[in-house]
């Protein structure tokens, strides 16, 4: 009986996170607000839009908004490669993909490695960022994504499909 107790215990303290990376900074977010991750397919720009929704792809018949997360982290924008992905999820019952460089891998990390961001983290605003965890040769940003977007940019996103 401890030792159920001692593994949900562990998996309170665990984070498991898709980790990511735009130019040089590594991302993480939560895997359960992943649905699926997919290679780079035909976007369709929609006019009038904002500078960081890239457009719309149809998902298995569902019209999928997609931003630029590097744009909409304030980065400059970059030309697609093979590793560039869309990283689809769900956000208050939306679904929409956000275009990232490359994905890494599937982390568990303990929340024991994590620490509350500073002000300003690489240039991107904090308040999208929940904590930085420390992992033995690198930091891994791990992002809010329920914030990055505010309540408007959120009904333009979700105006677009």
């Amino acid at each position: 009986m401890a030792d159920l107790e001692e593994t949900k215990k562990d998996q309170k303290s665990l984070l498991q996170l898709v980790s990511f990376k735009i130019g040089e900074e590594e991302f993480g977010v939560d895997i359960l607000s992943v649905q699926e991750i997919n290679r780079m397919s035909q976007i369709t720009k929609v006019p009038n839009t904002p500078d960081f929704i890239e457009g719309v792809i149809n998902l298995r018949g569902r019209i999928v908004p997609v931003i630029d997360l590097r744009v909409k982290l304030g980065m400059t924008r970059k030309e697609h490669g093979k590793d560039t992905r869309i990283v689809v999820v769900e956000l208050k019952g939306k679904t929409m993909g956000f275009i990232v460089d490359e994905v890494n891998e599937v982390l568990r990390i303990s929340k024991d490695i994590t620490e509350a961001p500073p002000d300003i983290v690489g240039g991107v605003n904090s308040e999208y960022i929940t904590s930085i965890g420390k992992l033995d040769d690198r930091l891994l940003i791990l992002l809010d994504l329920e914030k990055i977007l505010s309540f408007s940019e959120f009904n333009l996103v979700e105006a677009t499909a």
